[in-house]
This record gives C-alpha cells, structure tokens and sequence, in this order.
C-alpha cells in the first residue's frame, strides 16, 4: 500500500486524534512546557541545533563537546514523544531525555566539536513560538569513531513519489527581475532539488517540465494525481511593486479554496472511482471525500511548517507572515499533500542575486529537501486543523 493510499484510507481515524489530541493538550496544560522539536540546518564545519519549545527556558552546559557528546540541560520544560533522531552536519545523532523537571538535550558528534554560543529567541518576525539555538563549530580533529552503516533504501515500490512544478514556463515567462525571469529560476531550482532528492534514493521524483514549455495549471495537477502523488511541491519567484520587499513564503490551500475543490471535483463523472470510493451512495461518497480533503489540508500546512521550519534553520530569509493561504489552482487535488513555495522576490536585487546564483541555490535547496525528509520522517506530525491555522495567519 502506498503512502497515499494509507493516508486516504485512514483519513477517519485522523479525524478522531485530531480530536483526542486537542482534548490531551487541554489537560495536560500546566506550568511545565514542552520541546516541540529538535532541527539541525549547517554542515561539516558549523552546524546550527534548533529547539523549538512553547515557552522560555533556561540552559546549562553539561557536556560542551570535548569527549564527543554536547548536552545541555533546559528547565522547566518537558521531553517529545519522539526522543531520538538523526543529526545533520556535526551532529550524528540526538536524544532528548526527561530529567526531572528539566530536559536533556544529548547530541552525539561526527566529529569534534565545541559549542560556539547558544541563545534563547522569543517569539517574533513571524514564529509563534521560542526557540534555544545552539551553534556549533568543528575544532579541526579526527571523527571520534567510525560512521553508523546506512540504512537499507527502500524498494522501488516503497518509495514516495513527489512532484515538483517549477512555475510558469513556455509563453507564460512569470514574473522579470532585473535579469531574469521567473520561469527560468524556477526550473533551475527544480533541477537542483531533484537532483538533492534522489542523491540517497528514498524518493522517486518527477518533473511537471524539464524544458521550456507551457504546462497548464490544470494539467500539473492531473499529472501528479495521475501518477499517484504523495506530494506536489510548486515552485515560484515573487514580485512586489516596492524592490526592497524580499522574503519567502508558502501557501497552502484556503478554505475557500477547498470549496472550490470539491465543487470542480464532483463536476465529473466517476469522481467517486478516482479516490477509490465505493461509489453507492453519492451522501456517503461526498463526506468522505470531505473528510480526504481535510486530510490532505491538514498534512499539506504540516509540510509547509517544515518546510518554513527548515528555511529558517538554513538562514534564509523569510517574510514576515512566510505562511500564507490562497485558492491557488496547482493547490486543488483533494488526495495530495500540496504547497507553493515563493522562493524570494525576483523584483528585489538581492534575493534574484541569490536565485541566479547555483552554490546559494543548492544550498536552499538542500534546506527544502531536508524539510520533505523531515515530512516523511514524521508522517503523523501535529493533527492542526488546517482552518484553525489559516484563522491565524490574518
């Protein structure tokens, strides 16, 4: 069974945490906070730890690295579900241990390292929650022990497919920046991401266009469901009249835009087939649909706040309100995970400087790459509903 098919096949069950897990919260809210979760953005030479928590903290060095382990204490807050994971760049692994009334934050090294500062952020510039940074630098020595065996990649048939849409193209250039126009920006950094996908294997990715030509919007969407998409990523360059305006953002699908959906959807003949519905009765067909559709919301505004999560970690800029919801066409299939990532503002110098520049464009690609990892890694991820996280973004 695919991922698609277990999501579309469990969207009732989704429903009812959705539900449990809003319950849970409310009970168990009370002085201690918690650790959202742990991100890594960097390299081999300096490597940034993010941990996002719902409300301030204070640390305390436990370990700073000298014996191949960093951990630091944070207080008054409590440990995730999930209290493993893999690191990126310096950090081979982690663990986030409860310890009392406090958290440990256990990093094992690739390599030696030392913490070059760590600080707390409030909330501001668009997050809505903490967040305690640590930074760290390589000090130049030897890896400490040999590196994990990589996992097994999956089978051919086990693999995710995602489907990346570089915006515009053909007789529709996009928008034009200075010297360059959307079109070609946008298959550039879709090239660069296919490229940053395939690099371990885990997915099997697909293009919308490989050239220069017009794809209509319709059309993109059809491929992808066609193919039976886990994932539509639509990628784009902004443009605003003010050239100082710089910034990227994501938009998921607005509840009018869902709306709209389904009335186009249940348009055709045989829509119940298509989402493999049992087709007998048009009333019971049309709630599960709607309930497929909050589904794929749901995991779509999961995506984006990796994806907006991870931009943040690799430093790149972001606008101030970075997630955004709209009626977008490329946005309307009720069964795929979709998101319209606005890379930067190809109207502002230094941002288009950025997207026509390929180690700049590599690196926010590897960044997005890693937030669809992390989306794979974490399929349940937090059951917001996406309406409730739309009223929040006016």
């Amino acid at each position: 069974m695919t991922v698609r098919e277990r999501v579309v096949a469990a969207v009732g069950v989704v429903v009812v945490c959705a539900a449990l897990l809003v319950a849970g919260r409310g009970l168990a809210s009370g002085a201690v906070g918690e650790i959202l979760r742990v991100r890594f953005g960097g390299d081999a030479e300096r490597t940034r730890v993010v941990i996002d928590l719902d409300r301030t903290t204070r640390g305390q060095v436990i370990q700073s690295g000298d014996d191949g382990h960093v951990v630091i204490s944070l207080s008054g807050v409590s440990p995730p579900d999930q209290q493993t994971g893999a690191g990126r760049g310096l950090v081979r692994d982690f663990r986030v241990a409860g310890a009392g009334a406090a958290s440990r934050i256990e990093l094992d090294l690739a390599v030696s390292a030392e913490i070059e500062r760590r600080f707390l952020l409030p909330p501001g510039d668009g997050v809505d929650h903490f967040r305690y940074v640590i930074d760290l630098k390589a000090t130049g020595r030897a890896p400490m022990r040999p590196a994990l065996r990589a996992e097994r990649p999956p089978s051919p048939a086990e693999r995710p497919v995602i489907y990346i849409d570089p915006g515009h193209g053909g007789r529709d250039p996009g928008a034009a920046g200075a010297t360059s126009r959307e079109s070609a920006v946008t298959l550039a950094a879709a090239q660069a991401l296919k490229a940053e996908l395939e690099r371990h294997g885990r997915y099997r990715v697909r293009l919308t266009r490989d050239s220069d030509a017009y794809v209509g919007l319709d059309r993109r969407v059809a491929i992808a469901r066609q193919a039976g998409a886990d994932l539509f990523i639509s990628l784009h360059a902004d443009a605003g009249a003010d050239p100082a305006t710089r910034g990227a953002s994501v938009y998921t699908l607005s509840e009018q835009g869902a709306g709209r959906a389904v009335r186009e959807f249940t348009r055709g003949d045989n829509w119940q087939r298509s989402l493999n519905l049992p087709g007998r009765d048009a009333s019971v067909d049309r709630i599960l649909l709607d309930m497929t559709q909050r589904a794929t919301q749901n995991r779509s505004a999961q995506l984006a706040r990796t994806l907006l999560g991870e931009l943040e970690t690799a430093d790149h800029p972001l606008l101030r309100r970075s997630h955004r919801d709209a009626g977008l066409a490329v946005l309307l299939a009720p069964d795929v995970p979709a998101v319209l990532l606005e890379m930067g503002f190809i109207t502002n110098p230094e941002d288009e400087r950025l997207l026509n520049d390929s180690r700049a464009r590599r690196r926010l690609m590897r960044a997005v790459a890693e937030g669809i990892d992390r989306y794979f890694r974490e399929p349940s991820g937090d059951a917001q509903m996406a309406s409730a996280e739309a009223a929040g973004q006016n």
